[in-house]
Order: structure tokens, then sequence, then C-alpha cells
């Protein structure tokens, strides 16, 4: 997958993001479900925040571009 730029991450966001294994990372970012395309799709242009002691990692659908998230709860 290429990069197209470095995420932006809060600080809590981003130890919580590196606290997790890369090879998880890597399925989490192309596990993410798309409303308007109706099925999973790879998120792009993401960044992330802590929102109720949850990771949120918002960006864009790697297809249509339309507005995608991913909730990663804390463990």
């Amino acid at each position: 997958m290429p990069i197209e730029s470095l995420p932006t991450f809060t600080k809590p966001a981003r130890q919580h993001w590196e606290s997790i294994p890369a090879e998880i990372r890597q399925r989490l970012l192309s596990n993410v479900w798309c409303g308007h395309c109706s099925h999973e799709t790879t998120i792009t242009n993401f960044s992330g925040t802590i929102k109720g002691g949850d990771l949120l990692v918002v960006g864009k659908c790697a297809q249509c571009h339309s507005d995608v998230a991913r909730l990663i709860e804390a463990g």
C-alpha cells in the first residue's frame, strides 16, 4: 500500500496505535466498511484520536473517497 502522507495522531492515539503489532495495524486499515460502496475497503488519508478510551481512526475510502472510520476498542 503506497503511503500518501504520514497519518496525524494525537499523542495518546499514537501511543495506542504503536502498541498494536504492525501486522494487525495493516489488517485494521484494510478492513474498514464503506457505507457508500457497501463493502470492505482500505482507509486512506487517515488520522487518529482517542474517544471514550478507544482509538478512533478516520479517513477516506480507497475506492470512492467517502468518509470512513474504524473504532479500535481499548483492550
